[in-house]
């Protein structure tokens, strides 16, 4: 399942110093606006400590994590949905995105330019989420134009709920709300609002961008930029891009966690973010543990048996007869396949088994 997050925000935040964190890309990183002309992509393994562990119990020949790509977008000004600054481009590349990962400035440094002169990180926000919205606005007007008469005049029921959602959209955008705020009861709304791709639908995480001193405990502004998105379907995770660049560059994983002590944190920003994105897209893994490789799965939480046999190849999904399933717990208490079948702890599930994270599955066949 190919993902992909795009980090954005306003010039001189510290989005092309985390998207260095995260990737192996190296993006170029210097202070002023539009540095970042082109979306630089990077591929980054999703941390999971689980995969260790059932590599030292199985000793395959390669260990293989879940991927997700991360993609450096221009920055944006105001009036970027009129086209100002990359405008234009930076709205397209968010629309090929899952997620967004809204980097927000939450640090004072004088030797760093803001494109708006002052730090004030909830102003940032709301001028991103402005042009998201009036591009939006844009998209669902022209919309509207072209299925109102359908709808009214034509007696076209599809027309009929499609309008509808647009209807409730503009209301909601005209009101400063990003798409993501409205609900609909029905599959037929849902699917006509998923089809219209709008850029505030999409799930976001405000990342705030933090000097050293804040890394654990966060600020005055990153409450205030909480305090800003009470109500909002959104996430919030405090990183000091500039700490990670400095943990990147230590050679030991000893190093790197005395450095994250003395900071007061268990795990590096660059990891929590990937979970949090992970999370946010309510994404979770499967596992399967072999000789040849212990490898990490991606699906959507929710998704049965079938669907995540699919994930593997389409003809597991269409031949599918049942899966084998080991709780991760168990393999490590028992030790190994055999152990677990020998007490009695192998799962064989059906068509309808909801698949859980962590899960060891085999999946039987017949095509």
């Amino acid at each position: 399942m190919a993902l992909k997050a795009g980090i954005v925000g306003l010039p001189n935040v510290g989005k092309s110093t985390l998207f260095n964190c995260l990737s192996s890309a190296k993006a170029q990183a210097a202070n002023f606006p539009f540095c970042t002309i082109d979306a630089q992509m990077g591929q980054v393994s999703v941390p999971d400590e689980r995969l260790t562990k059932l590599a030292e119990l199985v000793h395959p020949g390669r260990i293989v994590p879940a991927t997700c790509d991360i993609v450096d977008i221009a920055g944006l000004v105001k009036g970027a949905s009129q086209g100002e600054g990359l405008g234009n481009q930076f709205l397209g590349n968010i629309r090929e995105c899952d997620a967004i990962i809204h980097v927000l400035r939450c640090f004072d440094n004088d030797n760093i330019v803001h494109v708006d002169g002052s730090v004030d990180p909830v102003r940032d926000k709301e001028i991103i989420d402005t042009e998201l919205q009036l591009k939006d606005l844009e998209t669902v007007e022209s919309r509207i134009h072209r299925v109102e008469k359908q709808a009214r005049v034509g007696g076209d029921k599809q027309a009929k709920v499609e309008l509808d959602v647009l209807e409730a959209y503009k209301t909601a955008l005209e009101q400063g709300r990003s798409a993501r705020s409205v609900e609909f009861d029905t599959e037929e709304a849902q699917s006509a609002a998923r089809n219209l791709f709008l850029l505030t639908t999409k799930p976001v995480l405000y990342v705030c961008n933090v000097d050293d001193t804040a890394a654990a405990n966060g600020n005055a502004y990153v409450e205030a930029v909480r305090k800003a998105i009470e109500g909002e379907d959104a996430a919030l995770l405090v990183i000091s891009a500039q700490t990670e660049a400095d943990i990147a560059e230590l050679d030991s994983y000893e190093e790197k966690q005395m450095f994250l002590e003395d900071l007061g944190l268990k795990e590096s920003g660059c990891d929590r973010l990937i979970k949090a994105i992970y999370s946010l897209l309510g994404l979770q893994t499967f596992i399967t543990a072999g000789e040849m490789e212990v490898k990490a799965w991606t699906f959507r939480r929710g998704w049965k048996a079938p669907q995540c046999a699919g994930v593997i190849h389409t003809d597991f999904e269409k031949g599918f007869i049942r899966a084998e399933v080991i709780k991760y717990d168990d393999y490590i208490k028992y030790g190994s396949e055999a152990a677990v079948r020998e007490a009695g702890k192998m799962g064989v599930e059906g068509k309808e088994y909801v698949v859980q994270d962590g899960d060891i599955m085999h999946f039987r066949f017949n095509v």
